[in-house]
């Protein structure tokens, strides 16, 4: 049942039209007045208005103007009995849902009516999943008490109030689709689309039709145009997870459609916009990729506007006990589990954790105290970490820069031992020769360096 107020001067108009829509089953409040409709407006949320044009005391235009200022979503009628083209215009131009003229048809006036009050319910549904979303991925979401994680937010603040592209870099687990989310709801993109693609879980073959859509006749089963995610994306923000992922036979058409904000669906040859901010994220050292072709530099260039690198969490452990009390509220919550609470010893066990797996990795441990604990307190046998050594002064390397620094010192014994002789060298890595140049070439070594003179 929606509530509608309707204004007009003429008792027998607003007596037939009260009749008529409360048989609808909707609650009426009609008034003869301005001054009679503004109180209305104060003291009820109404779904919808149904104005005359010309009141005794002003017009219905103007009460409209005024009623916007107490409910600015609220639908508004007009009637008149002197429909002219230039009140119509006039009407809709200043924010009128819709016009009718006197005597009107009352199926086409229960049909606006309709129409209207279901507008307004999605337009309240819109709001409140809005507040919803801003509510979830707002920044003040954001766990930021060390200086570091500080300095990152600052940057991200400063980021989403302009349009340039972003590349958040970080291991998994550190939040980067989080942040991307929250830089969208901050963005003055925030009411068009978010759209988010793991670039890992697409399929090569499909990546392209995916992307940038299909025209019908394309290739055998495309029976119809098929927007592509780009163009799903309109004026929003797209976000590109695991970016280094995209197969290189894509990135130059990629390429073109960050760089030149169009594109040509697969199979088409008339150009689509191009219109949303890009994120891009990334668990590699996309420098890296590009050195070893397996990135585009231009491409790489063109997402790293502004390049954001979220620390891991064993160097923010300031925020391991607000993030794990944040979690642990979560999970007391879906599991109705009200007394439970961390014991300091399973507190400290969290705290000293090395966590590979970043806040991803806390969120699972602490879903798993909650959902395990059989007492008020949860116990330190719950955190699934062994005590082990003191947490190391320098943090693990990447398991690439690990295994490079492996290799170097492997080759540089094979070298020392051989004095600089590649052919031996090689032979004794079971390498081909040219591949063994390639591998020092990479490690920045030398066979002139090993080189002795035998005496």
């Amino acid at each position: 049942m929606s509530t509608i107020l309707i204004v007009d001067d003429d008792p027998a108009i607003l007596k037939i039209l009260k009749m008529r829509l409360e048989l609808e089953s909707h609650r009426v409040i009609g008034v003869k007045t301005v001054p009679e409709a503004i109180a209305a407006m104060e003291t009820h949320a109404f779904e919808l208005a149904i104005i005359d044009y010309q009141l005794g005391n002003g017009n219905g235009i103007q009460l409209m103007e005024q009623a916007k200022q107490i409910q600015p979503d609220l639908p508004v009628i007009i009637l008149t009995a002197h429909g002219t083209i230039e009140k119509a215009v006039q009407a809709i131009q200043k924010g009128a849902y819709t016009y009718l003229t006197k005597p009107f048809d009352d199926e086409e006036l229960i049909h606006h009516v309709r129409l209207g009050c279901e507008k307004n319910r999605l337009t309240e549904e819109i709001r409140s999943l809005k507040h919803m979303l801003y509510d979830k991925f707002g920044f003040d979401n954001i766990v930021a008490k060390d200086e570091k994680m500080i300095a990152v937010l600052k940057s991200v603040i400063q980021a989403s109030k302009i349009d340039s592209n972003i590349l958040l870099e970080g291991e998994s687990g550190t939040g980067k689709e989080l942040m991307a989310k929250s830089i969208h709801v901050a963005s003055h993109r925030r009411d068009a689309p978010f759209i988010a693609i793991n670039c890992a879980a697409i399929p090569e073959s499909l990546f392209e039709s995916e992307l940038f859509g299909v025209k019908k006749g394309a290739f055998t089963g495309a029976d119809k145009d098929k927007k592509g995610f780009l163009e799903k994306a309109g004026t929003g923000t797209f976000f590109f997870d695991e970016i280094s992922e995209i197969p290189i036979s894509i990135q130059a058409k990629m390429l073109r459609a960050v760089q030149e904000n169009e594109f040509y669906p697969l199979g088409g040859n008339e150009k689509v916009k191009f219109k949303a901010r890009v994120i891009a994220a990334t668990n590699k050292n996309l420098a890296e990729e590009v050195s070893q072709k397996r990135f585009r530099q231009d491409l790489y260039y063109r997402i790293r506007v502004i390049p954001i690198t979220l620390p891991p969490l064993r160097e923010r452990r300031a925020c391991i006990p607000l993030l794990a009390h944040f979690f642990l509220e979560q999970f007391k919550q879906e599991m109705n589990k009200k007394m439970v609470h961390f014991s300091d010893e399973a507190m400290t066990k969290l705290c000293r954790a090395p966590w590979p797996g970043n806040i991803r990795e806390l969120k699972n441990v602490v879903e798993y105290c909650v959902a395990m604990t059989a007492t008020e307190f949860i116990p330190p046998e719950l955190v699934l970490f062994g005590e082990g050594p003191p947490l190391p002064s320098h943090p693990l390397k990447p398991f690439k820069e690990a295994k490079l620094d492996f290799e170097k010192n492997y080759m540089v014994e094979l070298l020392s031992l051989t004095n600089g002789n590649v052919s031996q060298a090689a032979k004794l890595a079971g390498k081909y020769r040219a591949d063994f140049y390639d591998q020092m070439k990479r490690c920045g070594l030398k066979a002139q360096d090993f080189r002795r003179d035998v005496q």
